[in-house]
């Protein structure tokens, strides 16, 4: 016997709406300075993103979420496939080629890894209740086929900050499969052990290590590592930023008072860098406000997760989540000086298309899972191995 719960989730837009509003104040905070004869250039055309990602958010949320199970297979092909393009077709900006035909297919790679895994998992776990080790290698085996490809392809446009997502991404859902414990040892012993050997490449035999990490990443290493003492390259942006953000204090210097917001001090402060807007001219109250509004969101989608009675479901809404989890903690960290700079937007407040409407995207396959879940009375939805 069972009852839907056919309505939809009211907090999780109140949510979105908030980070919506933060979001339209920093950006016109924070973009006068790049069109001084129309400080409003970047506002108006964040709206229109808005207003385009929740329409995008309304259409993924009209399709039964158990339909893209069959769209997930021709999803990650097709995302593939612009992923190859781009390195033929792609336009470079900033010595690295991410855009193509006006969009980044990385942005999009996201949410179709999440679609493949979830389906990968949800045949799997539907299957195989009860998996011997040799079988829980297999599956790692599988995911690893499925996130091994778009990771190198993005990792050489070169994109880190993406790539890193990826690797998020896959980590959240192998913890949600139910792997064994030391299985998930082994993996986080080896990434380890693969860190220390990169120290170790770079102390005693750097002309290999040259090989593995390329220049621009290095100076950006060193940059994150002593700021003051690069301030007149990869440092600068950083130095700026924590300048900006330690001189809000406690309750900011004010609205549209930032001395590094106002005063072209931070590069692409509407976009990587907004955090920079909210410490300095909020201060520490309005970025933990921010964090707070974050935390609220997070936790809802990981209820809604658990109270899914579809695995397929649960497992759409986990990779979810690790995508929007990782991006809020690298980017916020990176501003900060804890995490090296790796250009990753934060998610619903900078500026940007692809990012937003992939966020949108998300969003909507949250509110889909959360619309679409059932109360059983007396038993659990079963998989029917799809």
């Amino acid at each position: 016997m069972e009852k839907r719960q056919s309505q939809i989730d009211y907090t999780l837009l109140f949510l979105l709406f908030l980070l919506m509003c933060i979001s339209f104040i920093a950006i016109y905070s924070g973009s006068g300075q790049y069109y001084p004869d129309d400080p409003t250039f970047f506002l108006k055309r964040q709206v229109v993103w808005y207003v385009v990602g929740i329409m995008v958010m309304v259409a993924v949320m009209v399709i039964d979420f158990d339909y893209f199970k069959y769209l997930s297979i021709p999803a990650y092909g097709f995302g593939m496939l612009l992923l190859i393009l781009v390195p033929i077709l792609g336009k470079e900006e900033n010595g690295a080629k991410r855009w193509l035909f006006g969009v980044q297919p990385s942005e999009f790679m996201k949410i179709f890894l999440v679609l493949a895994l979830a389906h990968l998992l949800y045949k799997i776990v539907t299957k195989e209740r009860y998996r011997s080790v040799r079988e829980d290698i297999w599956l790692l085996i599988k995911i690893a086929a499925l996130s091994v490809p778009p990771f190198l392809l993005i990792l050489t446009q070169p994109d880190l900050g993406t790539s890193l997502v990826i690797v998020a991404i896959v980590g959240t859902m192998v913890l949600v499969s139910g792997v064994r414990w030391r299985l998930l040892f082994a993996l986080a012993g080896a990434a380890v052990a693969g860190l220390a050997l990169l120290v170790y490449l770079h102390e005693a035999h750097f002309e290999i290590f040259k090989l593995i990490v390329k220049d621009h990443q290095l100076q950006r290493i060193y940059g994150w590592l002593d700021p003051m003492g690069n301030t007149g390259g990869f440092g600068y942006q950083l130095y700026q930023a924590m300048l900006g953000i330690g001189s809000g204090q406690l309750s900011g210097m004010g609205l549209f008072e930032g001395v590094q917001t106002q005063g072209h001090a931070v590069p692409e402060i509407h976009t990587d860098f907004i955090f920079t807007v909210i410490g300095e001219e909020s201060g520490f109250l309005g970025a933990m406000i921010l964090l707070f509004v974050y935390f609220l969101l997070f936790y809802r989608m990981i209820t809604i997760a658990m109270n899914c009675n579809n695995l397929y479901g649960t497992y759409l809404v986990a990779g979810i989540v690790g995508l929007l989890v990782f991006q809020v903690f690298q980017n916020v960290a990176m501003t900060i000086g804890l995490m090296p700079i790796t250009g990753l937007a934060l998610p619903f407040i900078s500026y940007g298309g692809s990012a937003l409407l992939t966020n949108m995207v998300a969003i909507g396959i949250v509110m889909n899972v959360r619309y679409r879940t059932k109360d059983y009375m007396f038993r659990s939805e079963e998989g029917d191995g799809v």
